[in-house]
């Protein structure tokens, strides 16, 4: 994992940004195996995923969704898709790593 990640992730201004942050990482790491890290994830020098922190949010932005299918929820135009999360939001990291495994096959 990229040190300048970790310490972006640890000077977030929120723990439960720090923690959801965390397991959204390593969802991303476990889903694409040598997944290249920068605050984003890159797969063969392609964008796959982006963890994005906000005031009160986490965004986390999945790429190369033509074509698929997600619940209420995700947002975004058909080739990304983004859900919002909040303080005190139990993400469904089995979902995510699902549509994520989906979206980057093809990287």
């Amino acid at each position: 994992m990229n040190p300048e990640v970790s310490t972006f992730i640890e000077n977030l201004s929120s723990p439960w940004q720090v923690q959801l942050c965390g397991q959204l990482r390593h969802m991303v790491h476990e889903t694409i195996p040598g997944v290249e890290e920068k605050i984003h994830f890159l797969k063969n020098g392609q964008f796959a995923a982006v963890i994005s922190p906000s005031k009160d949010a986490i965004a986390f932005m999945i790429m190369n969704t033509v074509g698929m299918a997600f619940p209420k929820g995700f947002e975004g135009p058909a080739e990304r898709k983004w859900i919002k999360l909040r303080e005190g939001d139990k993400p469904d990291l089995a979902q995510l790593s699902g549509y994520l495994k989906q979206a980057s096959e093809s990287l």
